[in-house]
């Protein structure tokens, strides 16, 4: 049994999770920063857009 997310809920949560993918990808950090940064993102789903939201490369 899994954490089911649906609705309206979930919507927001894909809308974050991809705009930390794609604001990471094109920001200035180094390559290494990016890989791991999108690793995070997506092995770790509620809490990875969470760190990059508060840790993740600022440009």
């Amino acid at each position: 049994m899994g954490i089911e997310v649906g609705g309206l809920l979930g919507l927001i949560w894909l809308v974050v999770t991809v705009y930390a993918l794609v604001k990471t990808v094109t920001s200035g950090a180094g390559t290494g920063a990016k890989v791991l940064w999108v690793v995070l993102i997506l092995v770790l789903p509620i809490v990875g857009p969470i760190l990059w939201l508060l840790l993740g490369p600022k440009n």
